[in-house]
């Protein structure tokens, strides 16, 4: 009878080994992979953070140098010699005060109005879904892309035609114009990330759909609202061309003061940057205090349930 006889395992062994290898440097070269996509990732966000901080910390070292260092030719990044003299020139001028006031006050009442209007307007187009809805956001779109310039007199007319000239109330309601379609854009994004379960939940025990916005989707979407908030609020901070055209004398914002700044030789360049340099403070404070809300209005998409 004959006999059979069993075959070694080896290449079986060997090719396991084999497998195993090349799973491992598969592994390895993965890994590998990982670190250089991360490190360009890094070297990315260093130089677009070189590229966005450079002017603003141009901007600072300009504003603690001597006047005949900020128009030296060519120009030096630091200064040769520390001086707090712009800040006193700046600060020390008639009106400056006063625009600081009428900028908070222009941005703040354009920020109230944008949200008044545009959380009502988000929420309605995004739960009815309507044909008119949807044209109406598109519409809002369509406006954000007009020139602001384009509308800059026709508002100034009608304000001055109003009784609102040189007001803050006047300056509010045209910036409330730009800032109204980003903020109803924004407030639909978030709007739509929230589960319609929430409020069906919320209308059984016995919540009105306006008790169930404001007691349940308002409280979620609270990190979109400061987002929002945030935008229209430097909108209306930062905006000029509106500002120089609608105010004269009492409503003035800081912007036009600065823009204003003059001497026999020239523009003021180190006043000027020392005022922009405090101007900047209640904006970066402001995104600190707000920083977890941003974050979590930034997110509030991501978890759409």
């Amino acid at each position: 009878m004959p006999t059979t006889t069993a075959l070694p395992a080896l290449p079986t062994q060997v090719s396991g080994g084999n497998g195993a290898r090349r799973r491992r440097h598969y592994a390895e070269g993965l890994e590998v992979g990982k670190r250089s996509t991360r490190t360009l990732l890094w070297i990315l966000l260093a130089a677009a953070m070189i590229l966005y901080g450079f002017p603003f910390l141009y901007l600072l070292f300009t504003s603690f140098k001597t006047p005949i260092d900020t128009i030296a030719v060519p120009p030096t990044i630091m200064p040769r010699e520390w001086t707090l003299e712009n800040y006193t020139n700046a600060l020390g001028r008639s009106g400056v005060l006063a625009s600081f006031i009428n900028s908070a006050q222009t941005a703040i009442i354009s920020t109230v109005l944008s949200l008044v209007l545009a959380v009502p307007a988000a929420y309605g187009i995004t739960r009815y879904k309507t044909p008119s809805g949807r044209v109406f956001i598109m519409a809002a779109l369509v406006t954000r892309m007009v020139p602001p310039v384009a509308i800059g007199i026709p508002l100034a007319s009608m304000m001055s035609a109003a009784g609102l000239a040189d007001t803050p109330i006047a300056l509010s309601i045209a910036h409330t114009t730009i800032s109204l379609p980003l903020s109803i854009w924004l407030m639909s994004s978030f709007f739509e990330a929230v589960p319609q379960d929430l409020e069906e939940a919320a209308t059984v025990d016995g919540c009105s759909r306006l008790g169930a916005l404001w007691r349940v989707v308002i409280p979620v979407v609270s990190g979109g609202i400061a987002v929002t908030a945030i935008f229209a609020f430097l909108a209306s901070w930062n905006e000029f061309l509106f500002a120089l055209l609608m105010t004269a004398v009492r409503s003035q914002t800081t912007p036009v003061v600065i823009a204003n700044f003059q001497t026999q030789f020239g523009l003021d360049w180190g006043s000027m940057t020392a005022l922009a340099a405090v101007y900047s403070i209640p904006v970066i404070l402001l995104t600190l205090l707000l920083q977890r809300k941003i974050v979590a209005g930034m997110t509030l998409g991501a978890v759409k349930g």
